[in-house]
């Protein structure tokens, strides 16, 4: 029985924590096929994506290539000359795409489109019941008739260990998406695709960038060729690439203009990028380094992975560990509740940490929650309506940097390691027509890994400017398991970088 004191309980269908594009499209799914769908949501309406990692990044690394693009081609080389990127220009750009921080337009989105919202954080309450308190402390009770969906997303994680990482305020992908400023000194820790991204996008804006790699390899999920041409690339902008190389601890520290220590190249400092005072009052961090060496900085950057964002939405009211990533099947259907009724979508469940994956997700989530209000079978099958198979066999994923990795499926160790018999086929972009025209001395690395039992491609990485364009034809051959005799037929047109495919498939077939 409800107690004078608790609030009266809302009914709806279906409820979605987080409004992030996992959680959007779960709503949209449900709400198309008619059922009272609410959404709850604690930050912005629109989530981590579109305010604080995929769209802001974008827009900061867009100018960079737009500017390699025209350097690489005589005639617009000349046009362009040495000048850098206007980084308030770029700034600017980059507060746009991220709709200066507001979400009026996702809501008006979530209006239109029938969807309830309800701000404030949402935890479980039992089975199908959602508590939801308001920033001034409120409480509602939101029951659901058939579904809820987790879609909390990921967050930051940073190590525990570092004597003064607290005191030193490190960014996490939110600041360094959403700095007003260019710092003049940044220290980048990891290197992992967060970490190479960044660290192209501030170097380019003026930044001198050092980027601190535990391991001796950069991107290590990817084919090893992937690394070492974004190495490469990662020093001719002029980053400093610094690989075994471990943070033992961290300072910062208040220092003004005229007692500032040396930079990261060893200069004194002058007028940074952003234009601010040398002399004004401003802070710095010190790193101590594994090998004892001393490394200062006006910002650092922690890009060490990620953790769910499951600490505090209840799981434990339904037998489940707090702070966990959410073990699914194929239909997101939570593991080890009882009852086909609780779902997490997106980052949340760990099968691919991808916005996009995410939202395929929330389509298939979608669709089970809907058959299963229907009163409807669900087709489990693998590529079945109700399964999320691309996660494992075709989830394509892009890494901005200069030169570009545009990669899916998996690579030849994985492959391998998966126990598939198999070859990989490998060619130099740069000796593709297409290439030569797109830029002079194109620099690139094309892979495609053949399953020679099923005589279909399971994997495919490319390395090289403008690449991610070709990535969504490896995913159809990939996904769809197309067979090599039909590829063949599949023509590429000249001149484009595409035409690595010929060269590819002569390559399986041969």
């Amino acid at each position: 029985m409800t107690s004078p004191q608790s609030p009266a309980p809302e009914e709806f269908d279906v409820i979605v924590i987080g409004a992030g594009p996992t959680g959007e499209n779960v709503a949209d799914r449900t709400a198309a096929a008619g059922l009272r769908t609410v959404i709850v949501e604690s930050e912005l309406v629109g989530g981590e994506c579109s305010y604080w990692a995929c769209m802001p990044s974008k827009a900061l690394l867009r100018p960079v290539a737009a500017l390699a693009d025209a350097r690489a081609v005589a005639g617009s080389r000349e046009a362009v000359g040495g000048g850098a990127l206007d980084a308030a220009a770029v700034l600017a750009r980059r507060d746009s795409f991220a709709s200066h921080w507001q979400d009026d337009g996702q809501v008006q989105w979530l209006r239109d489109t029938g969807i309830e919202l309800v701000r404030g954080h949402g935890r479980l309450a039992g089975e199908r019941q959602v508590t939801v308190e308001s920033e001034d402390g409120a409480e509602r009770l939101l029951v659901a008739r058939h579904a809820v969906a987790i879609c909390t997303g990921s967050r930051p994680v940073l190590p525990h260990d570092v004597p003064g990482l607290a005191d030193a305020r490190p960014w996490t992908n939110r600041e360094a998406t959403g700095s007003p400023t260019v710092p003049r000194r940044l220290a980048v820790v990891g290197g992992g695709v967060v970490g190479v991204e960044l660290a192209t996008a501030w170097r380019a804006l003026g930044s001198e960038v050092v980027l601190l790699v535990r391991g001796s390899a950069l991107l290590p999920r990817t084919e090893p060729f992937a690394g070492e041409l974004v190495a490469d690339g990662l020093r001719d902008l002029g980053v400093d690439l610094r690989f075994g190389t471990e943070v033992t601890a961290l300072e910062r520290r208040s220092v003004s203009g005229p007692d500032r220590a040396d930079r990261a190249d060893g200069s004194d400092g002058a007028e940074g990028p952003d234009g601010a005072d040398p002399a004004e009052d401003r802070s710095e961090v010190t790193l101590t380094l594994g090998d004892g060496g001393r490394l200062t900085v006006d910002e650092v950057l922690y890009a060490t992975g990620r953790a769910p964002r499951t600490a505090d939405v209840g799981l434990e009211q339904v037998g489940l560990h707090p702070g966990d990533w959410l073990g699914v099947d194929d239909s997101c259907t939570v593991l080890g509740v009882d009852g086909a009724w609780l779902y997490a979508a997106g980052d949340v469940n760990h099968r691919a940490l991808l916005t996009h994956q995410g939202k395929y997700q929330a389509r298939i989530t979608g669709a089970a929650i809907v058959a299963r209000a229907q009163a409807r079978p669900l087709d489990t099958e693998r590529w079945g309506a109700h399964a999320a198979s691309a996660d494992s066999a075709g989830a394509p994923q892009v890494v901005f940097t200069q030169p570009e990795v545009a990669a899916v499926g998996l690579t030849l160790d994985a492959a391998e390691r998966a126990g598939l018999r198999v070859k990989a086929i490998d060619h130099d972009l740069g000796a593709v027509a297409g290439a030569s025209l797109y830029g002079d001395d194109y620099r690139g690395r094309a892979r495609v890994v053949f399953d020679l039992d099923r005589e279909v491609l399971v994997g495919a990485t490319f390395v090289g400017p403008g690449v991610s364009e070709l990535l969504h034809s490896a995913t159809i051959a990939v996904v769809g398991e197309v067979p090599i005799d039909r590829l063949w037929h599949a023509v590429p047109a000249y001149p484009t970088i595409s035409e690595v495919w010929l060269r590819l498939l002569e390559g399986c077939r041969g």
